[in-house]
């Protein structure tokens, strides 16, 4: 009896979702972060998506958006030319840094104190969060847009995704170029595990995984759609996929096999990512909604209660199960 996947559907913003995170793993579970065109960000409980509170503040579509480990501070990029940093617990804004042009990703330090900005004025930008009021570091290099830059190695090096069809790994201290990957597209998505060093890449209709301190090559996978985003189980058992066909893609790691595809969008799928646990993934939308998904489907876990058909209900029966049809977060 095949089980049927049933996501829990996080309504709320007005305008597509084009970024999300998890936190780690917190003495009070974990947390997700949704980047929106409607400029308001929001905070989840991340197992059960249950809205925790908006981050008000910016005058322009949000598109990026991240938490630290702890889940106690926040940062977003936006439209309005700025990176914001957030008191996560309180929902206070903390702090505003200007640019020069609208901001595309943010990231955090292991340690929350200092955050990597790349945007459209193709400059990665490296703030300490304890001198606000001093000038950031500045990396050159890229040559159009910055997608995503996100710290790796320790927060030793960056790694970078730009319009340029390039991605770079720079040298913090020396803020020299390492290595640079050129495709033959831009690359939609990247994500950076700091367990086993991979570096996740989407790009047209494929997703590739390299080896994040060497950007030598592991493996690549052809999907069916045009990818907007990929993300690895935390164990490197799956991987899942969103792109321009509504659908979520999960896919064997080691095999590259598709295992399963599941249509519950009504638009494009911008990002999709694993929580910290693995338990579950979160995509989030052209249509304006997250969803939360099971990776084993019929588990016990969050708002997701398995319940034996009547029938087949016996003292040691506990091999099949049936879900709730529609649930809401």
């Amino acid at each position: 009896m095949a089980m049927r996947q049933t996501p829990l559907t996080c309504s709320g913003h007005t305008r597509p979702v084009v970024d999300l995170a998890f936190s780690g793993i917190t003495p009070y579970g974990y947390f997700l972060i949704s980047a929106c065109k409607d400029g308001k960000p929001m905070l989840r409980q991340g197992d059960t998506g249950d809205w925790i509170g908006t981050f008000l503040g910016h005058k322009g579509a949000v598109w990026g958006a991240t938490l630290n480990k702890e889940a106690t501070k926040a940062a977003t990029a936006a439209a309005d030319f700025t990176a914001k940093v957030w008191d996560a617990v309180t929902g206070d804004e903390l702090l505003t840094l200007a640019h020069k042009h609208i901001v595309k990703s943010v990231n955090f330090t292991q340690d929350s104190n200092y955050l990597l900005t790349g945007g459209h004025d193709k400059v990665l930008r490296i703030y300490d969060l304890n001198k606000p009021e001093a000038e950031p570091q500045e990396i050159s290099g890229h040559t159009s847009a910055i997608k995503k830059a996100l710290w790796c190695n320790n927060d030793k090096q960056i790694l970078s995704a730009a319009d340029d069809k390039t991605v770079r790994l720079w040298d913090r201290s020396s803020m020299e170029v390492v290595k640079t990957l050129p495709f033959d597209a831009s690359v939609s998505s990247m994500e950076y595990i700091p367990d086993g060093e991979v570096l996740v890449l989407s790009y047209g209709k494929t997703v590739a995984f390299y080896n994040a301190l060497s950007l030598e090559l592991i493996k690549t996978v052809d999907v069916p759609t045009s990818v907007h985003s990929a993300s690895l189980h935390p164990e490197k058992d799956f991987f899942v996929v969103g792109g321009d066909d509504f659908k979520l893609y999960k896919y064997d790691y080691s095999t590259k096999e598709e295992l399963e595809s599941y249509k519950g969008h009504f638009g494009p799928v911008h990002c999709v990512r694993f929580s910290p646990d693995g338990e579950l993934y979160a995509s989030g939308s052209e249509d304006g909604t997250l969803r939360l998904w099971q990776t084993a489907v019929g588990k016990t876990y969050g708002l997701w209660k398995c319940v034996l058909p009547e029938e087949l209900v016996s003292e040691n029966s506990d091999a099949l199960y049936s879900t709730a049809p529609e649930i809401k977060a």
